[in-house]
Formats: C-alpha cells, sequence, structure tokens
C-alpha cells in the first residue's frame, strides 16, 4: 500500500511541476550580493535582463580586464613562431575576437574569445604592477566559457616570469614563465592544471612541478557550455586552493603534494654500484635430488577417445555436411581463364538440420586422458643461496638541498594565454590578480555571479527538459506514458467504490427506511407473546417455576399495567410514533415495553 501511495505522490508532483511549467513565467531575484551592482528584471519575459555595468576592483590589484570596451588595449599579438613545428603552422597566428556571449549575453558585457581552429594563439599583457613572492598571497581568477563544447585544446593562463629581456611581442610556448594555471582537455583527458617552475637554488635551472590530480569529476565544466570561474590561491604558508565556481575542488601543499617533490631525496642509489656476478636472486630452485619416477610416461597425450561414446542411430554417414547451393548461377562477367572453374557456393545440407544428431563421418568426441602427465619436471625448493633481490646501495645526493619556503618564486609581470584549440569560440573574461579574497569575491560577484543569475533564469523548467530528452530518446514517451498511468490506475483502483458495495449501501438505506404500519406491529407482538405464554404454560406444567420467578412476574405484571395506564393518556398519534421509532432503532429492552403496551390496549 505504501508503494502504491509513494506513486499517487509522485503523479501529483509531476503534475504540479507542468502547471508550474506554464503558469510561471516570472522570476523572483533576490540580490546576489548586498554590494553588488543592481539588476533590473523584466517581469514580461520568460527570461532575466539585467543591467550589466562593468566591474570596478574594490582594493589594490596588480592586474584587471573586463574587455568591455571592446578594444585590446594593452595586449600584444605574439609575432613570432613556434619552435620545433611544422613551417606552415608554426605562426601564431590564431584569430582573436572580443564579442558577447552566443547565449545567456548580458547587454555591454564582452570577452576575449579565440576564434580560429588548428592554430596556434598567443596574446599578452603587462602587469599593472609585477607581483612579488614576500608575504602576501597570490590569487588569480578569470572566467572561461567553452561555448562549442571541446575536442581537444587549453584555455589556461600563464603568469610570465620578470626579466629584463621579456618582449611580449616574442612570447610563445617556451617563453620563461612562474605559474600555468587552468582547463585543459584532449580526447577523454580533463585536466585542470597547476604548475610552477621551481628554481633549483645550486645549479639555478628551473623544473616544472605539477600538482596532483585532483579527485574531482571536470567532464561537466567542459561540456555544458556554461561560464565557470577558475580561482588559484597561493598562500606564503606553502599552502594552495583551486576552486570552480567558488567551490574548492583540489588543495594541497607546494612541499608535499607536487610532482616531482620540491625537494629532492637526502640518498640516491649508487650510480657506479653494480650487482656481483655472483648474487643469487633465485628464490626457488628445482631440486636436484628429485627422479623422474618410472611409471611416469610424457607420451601419453592430453586428450584421447571417449571409448564408450556410441554413434546416435539417426546419425547420417552418407549425407554430407554442406552442399553446392543449387540456386546460384556464374556471374556473367565470370573469366574461367583468370578466375578459374566456377564452383557453386556452398550451403549447409537441409537433411542436417536439428532433428539429426549429425551429418558425414561420424567419430568419436575426446575426453581428458586420465593417465596424462605430461613432461616431467623437479619440483621447486626454497633456494639454500639466496640474496635477495639487489639494488644499489645509497650514498648521500650530491645535489641535494631543502627549499622550505618554495612559495618565493620568481616575480610576475605578464599574464599570456598561449593556446593550441581544436574547437573555436573559447570565450575567456574577467581575469584578476590580486592578493585579498574579498576583492576577488567581489569581482567575481559583479562578473561571473550575474552570468550565473542570468544562465540559471534562463534553464529550461523541467517539462521542457523531458520533452527535450524524449525528443533525443523517443522511447522515454512509453516511460512518461507509464508514468502517469500507473498512479491514475491504482487511483482508480482504490478510490472507485464497487459495484457490490453501492448494491449493499442501497439496500441497507432501503431497509431501513421502509415504513411499519401499527397493524403490522401489533401482529407481530401477539405472535411473541403467543411464544412467551407457551413458554409460561410449560414452566408451570413442569413445576419449574419458584418463588422468585413468580415475584419477578408479578412485578413485570405491575409495570405493565403501569406503563398501560400511561400509554392509554396518549392517545393513538403517539403509540404509532413510538411503533414507528422502536422498528427504527432496533433497541432489544424498549421493543419488550411497546409489546406489553399493545398487549394491555
Amino acid at each position: 500500500m505504501q508503494f502504491q501511495w509513494d506513486w499517487l505522490c509522485f503523479s501529483v508532483l509531476l503534475f504540479s511541476a507542468v502547471n508550474a511549467e506554464y503558469q510561471g513565467s516570472e522570476v523572483e531575484v533576490e540580490d546576489f550580493d548586498k554590494n553588488s551592482e543592481d539588476a533590473n528584471v523584466d517581469e514580461s519575459g520568460s527570461s532575466l535582463e539585467v543591467v550589466y555595468k562593468t566591474p570596478k576592483p574594490t582594493g589594490e590589484v596588480h592586474f584587471t580586464e573586463t574587455f568591455d570596451d571592446g578594444m585590446l588595449s594593452g595586449w600584444v599579438l605574439s609575432q613570432t613562431k613556434k619552435e620545433d613545428t611544422d613551417e606552415d603552422i608554426a605562426k601564431y597566428d590564431g584569430r582573436w575576437e572580443i564579442e558577447p556571449l552566443k547565449e545567456n549575453m548580458m547587454p555591454g558585457d564582452r570577452g576575449l574569445v579565440l576564434k580560429s581552429i588548428a592554430k596556434h594563439h598567443a596574446i599578452s599583457a603587462m602587469l599593472t604592477q609585477p607581483f612579488i613572492f614576500d608575504s602576501k598571497p597570490l590569487i588569480i581568477q578569470y572566467e572561461v566559457n567553452f561555448q562549442d563544447g571541446i575536442d581537444c585544446g587549453g584555455a589556461y593562463a600563464k603568469l610570465l616570469s620578470q626579466s629584463d629581456d621579456l618582449n611580449l611581442e616574442y612570447f610563445y610556448d617556451r617563453t620563461p614563465y612562474t605559474i600555468m594555471f587552468g582547463p585543459d582537455k584532449c580526447g577523454e583527458d580533463y585536466k585542470l592544471h597547476f604548475i610552477f617552475r621551481h628554481k633549483h637554488p645550486k645549479t639555478g635551472d628551473y623544473e616544472e612541478k605539477h600538482a596532483k590530480r585532483f579527485d574531482v569529476d571536470l567532464k561537466k565544466f567542459y561540456t555544458d557550455k556554461k561560464t565557470h570561474l577558475y580561482t588559484l590561491v597561493l598562500k606564503p604558508d606553502n599552502t594552495f586552493e583551486v576552486s570552480i565556481d567558488q567551490t574548492v575542488v583540489g588543495k594541497g601543499s607546494l612541499l608535499e603534494d607536487m610532482v616531482p617533490p620540491v625537494n629532492p631525496p637526502r640518498e640516491i642509489e649508487d650510480p657506479n654500484d653494480k650487482k656481483p656476478e655472483d648474487w643469487d636472486e633465485r628464490a626457488k630452485i628445482p631440486d636436484a635430488n628429485a627422479v623422474k619416477p618410472d611409471d611416469w610416461n610424457e607420451d601419453e597425450p592430453p586428450n584421447i577417445e571417449d571409448p564408450d561414446a556410441v554413434k546416435p542411430e539417426d546419425w547420417l554417414d552418407d549425407e554430407p555436411e554442406y552442399i553446392p547451393d543449387s540456386n546460384a548461377k556464374k556471374p556473367e562477367d565470370w573469366d574461367e581463364e583468370m578466375d578459374g572453374e566456377w564452383e557453386a557456393p556452398q550451403i549447409p545440407n537441409p537433411k542436417c538440420d536439428k532433428s539429426v544428431s549429425g551429418c558425414g563421418e561420424w567419430v568419436r568426441p575426446l575426453i581428458s586422458n586420465p593417465n596424462y602427465k605430461g613432461k616431467w619436471k623437479p619440483p621447486m625448493i626454497d633456494n639454500p643461496n639466496y640474496q635477495g633481490i639487489w639494488s644499489p646501495q645509497k650514498i648521500p645526493n650530491p645535489d641535494y638541498f631543502e627549499d622550505p619556503h618554495p612559495f618565493q618564486m620568481t616575480p610576475v609581470s605578464a599574464i599570456g594565454l598561449e593556446l593550441w584549440s581544436m574547437t573555436s569560440d573559447i570565450y575567456f573574461d574577467n581575469f584578476i590578480i590580486c592578493s585579498d579574497n574579498e576583492v576577488a569575491d567581489r569581482w567575481a560577484a559583479d562578473g561571473w555571479g550575474l552570468k550565473k543569475l542570468v544562465a540559471s533564469a534562463n534553464e529550461p523548467g523541467m517539462f521542457s527538459q523531458l520533452i527535450a530528452a524524449a525528443e533525443e530518446r523517443p522511447w522515454l514517451w512509453i516511460l512518461y506514458i507509464l508514468t502517469l498511468a500507473v498512479p491514475v490506475g491504482l487511483g482508480i483502483l482504490f478510490c472507485w467504490p464497487s459495484k457490490k458495495v453501492d448494491e449493499d449501501l442501497e439496500y441497507k438505506k432501503t431497509d431501513g427506511a421502509k415504513p411499519v404500519t401499527k397493524g403490522e406491529l401489533e401482529q407481530e407482538i401477539q405472535g411473541q407473546d403467543e411464544e412467551l405464554e407457551g413458554l409460561n404454560d410449560n414452566a408451570e406444567d413442569e413445576g419449574g417455576e419458584d418463588e422468585d420467578s413468580e415475584e419477578e412476574n408479578e412485578t413485570a405484571q405491575g409495570s405493565r399495567e403501569e406503563e398501560s395506564s400511561k400509554s392509554n393518556k396518549s392517545g393513538s398519534e403517539d403509540e404509532m410514533k413510538e411503533a414507528d421509532e422502536s422498528t427504527g432503532s432496533g433497541d432489544g429492552p424498549a421493543k419488550s415495553v411497546r409489546k406489553r403496551r399493545v398487549r394491555k390496549d
């Protein structure tokens, strides 16, 4: 019963959702942030229209860019070529445009869009002030929207290292950078990079350190065609946090969660150490004292014919399993000199169908040979000379160092996008580099927050989503019909009264409302009194009554006389009324009293 009521509740919820889809075209919007810019909502349409204003930083920043002016002021397109690449694709000639979003756009809001396919793209800009890794955290944050999805390509940003010879016109894949951060995807490998280049304190060489893979499913961020906010926070205590849409998806330590580790091991294997020639690594060896048993026959085959097998009686020895197809004809272009003599293709013999056990020459089936032992080998025993797995001895690492503060990286003076993509229309917007979480959050609220608000308001309702899903998968219509039909059928089954119940109710109502006349009542009471007198006469004849019963009869007789005198005073109308009431009530004692009243009359 509980299951059936669950179906009924689900049906009600589904109908409510459909009704809300058709009736609810207005959208109630709460403030995304108390200090964010005002948003005016047009309630006459089904989509949310926001009066957009370009975000302004509310504190100290090192770089911001909204692209809302429609110009690439301050940005420099690379004029160089990519090394170790074919000449025809080595140039960074990928096209960039400043455009609004294709979907869920807000008037006045624009972003930087990668437009070319299968080309190298490179564009960069100087920071308003370099970022030096000292006592303040580094926060880099920006928006990405894969408007057409993504097949293979990246959307990561590079923070270029500060140097005297940095020239943005020659920005390419080997330009020194300090941090690389952002999404990347190729095939079914979805990544979110966080890489920093660490300087070896002894040799001065740089080595890339990659954050360990984050334990999160990134696919939806690449495929839903929505704008997502990517944030990296590096703290002076050597910890980091990576967030998507202001939700932390990964965090760790620069000292413990990077590959390869920042600090090398104290000891390493001696490269000059070699394994001795007599070193025995065999844990088990054949028993040299073992002797092959005399009855061991290595010539026995693994399988033999079953001697107990009997040919089935319906086996057709004279019928082949396959016969030439009598309906086949030699092709007109068949050349016997080149193609050879033509033969009709073979088809299964119809006489050898499942009605018989088989056709052709019968052979006994094979079974495992119980005498088969295979080639004899001596058993294995523990090696008395086993010395374990050899490994080189450890020596102090001549390149060992300990950097307790990897956060103190090479200062950053520019930001750049150096990308290859097989999908166009990758949208970038609202870059910010700062040190204050509140500044970054306010910037996100005035930019990405409004985009999220508009996208949520424009999402189709549940009913529209069900229809769209059924258009792609027609078999869902059957599921929808069953989902609606089952609870409705159960409701009719358990809520609709049956015909038998109606008949019983009708019978009871008719029987209860049937009038009783005075004459019928007197006849019924007269018959009962005669039965009672007959019982009393039998009791007197048998002498079964004692003094107590006589007193009870006298008392009952006196009560009848008193009640009779009262009934004479009430008149014939009261008698009829009492008779009718007694018939409807069905009360035993009341019937007895009224019987005696009529008898007295």
